[in-house]
């Protein structure tokens, strides 16, 4: 438990900060703060997090980035924090570029679930947020469905002017092929220039854009994940469609349950709060799974009732840096 009685049981694991795409609310134009190979964490060090982690009495884990698949041990973390005894599931976030001859291979090594970052349809859209190649994705994502993933989702970040007229043809391609469809407010977590009132597209507004396509229908019992997505079904096309309105819902923070393990590894107990614990430190200087326990227990201790994105917050480092 936290401080205010909410049980923290998922660790979100970032494996890189290295991205093979661009996209325009995560990585700052000319980012050059990569870290170096050596500042990431090894894969014997995030099992051995992880390790601590389920001893903690984490049970869900996600690896994100950056870009995890641009990581040539994932299917090594993979496969070792499956094995974790206590861990219930082992998920992965990705911008989809590079899962189509991996889908399998993960899903053989113990992987349960994927999130697949998807803004647009139109290549000329979707080259304009991203930089990339949506063919790529979406072959990804015919993948994940044919690997047999327990659960396949599709993550859109709003943005207006930008991507709001491919929202209902993410709709339409969301319910042909029964993957549900997140819709995510623009967060500040890359620059303060990122989000403005010129750019940022509140849930509350695209609901009514929805709304005058298909009746929409409030699942406020449905869980699909571990996140905070709200959900509604379109009654036509069937379509499941998650909200998540970290700046619009003012009780977005009510229920979290997650901290974060950045790729240099520190622990991040929220995603807008700049608190950071080091054990990276920790791990290189010989300490012991106590003393790692010691210090995520810290970082529990430290955890905010809400974040601070309402409060005029100045991102300290992007959020390719800090993990998805």
């Amino acid at each position: 438990m936290d401080p205010f009685g909410r049980k923290i049981d998922y660790l979100r694991i970032s494996v890189t900060d290295r991205c093979n795409e661009r996209c325009l609310y995560c990585m700052p134009e000319g980012y050059k703060g990569w870290e170096t190979k050596p500042d990431h964490l090894t894969a014997e060090e995030i099992i051995r997090v992880a390790r601590v982690a389920a001893g903690l009495g984490f049970r869900k884990f996600r690896l994100t980035g950056g870009e995890p698949l641009v990581r040539g041990d994932l299917l090594e973390i993979v496969r070792a924090v499956a094995r974790v005894p206590g861990v219930d599931c082992v998920n992965l976030s990705t911008n989809g570029v590079k899962l189509a001859p991996l889908a399998q291979p993960l899903r053989d090594s113990g992987l349960r679930a994927v999130n697949v970052s998807l803004d647009a349809l139109s290549p000329d859209v979707y080259k304009r947020v991203t930089g990339g190649d949506v063919t790529k994705v979406l072959a990804g994502i015919r993948a994940a469905v044919a690997a047999g993933f327990e659960r396949v989702k599709l993550n859109c970040v709003l943005m207006r002017g930008v991507n709001e007229h491919e929202l209902w043809p993410l709709v339409l391609f969301a319910a042909e092929h029964g993957l549900p469809l997140r819709l995510i407010e623009l967060m500040p977590v890359t620059t303060t220039e990122v989000l403005t009132e010129k750019n940022f597209l509140p849930c509350g507004e695209v609901m009514q854009m929805l709304a005058q396509k298909d009746e929409m229908i409030p699942q406020p019992d449905f869980k699909l994940g571990h996140g905070p997505a709200r959900y509604y079904v379109l009654k036509q096309t069937g379509a499941v469609i998650g909200f998540i309105g970290a700046l619009t819902n003012q009780h977005f923070c009510d229920q979290c349950n997650k901290m974060r393990l950045t790729a240099d590894g520190k622990v991040r107990p929220c995603l807008g709060n700049h608190l950071e614990v080091d054990l990276r430190s920790a791990l290189r200087h010989g300490a012991g799974d106590e003393a790692l326990k010691e210090l995520m227990e810290t970082a529990l201790r430290l955890k905010p009732f809400e974040h601070q994105f309402r409060n005029q917050y100045q991102p300290g480092r992007p959020m390719t840096a800090i993990g998805g």
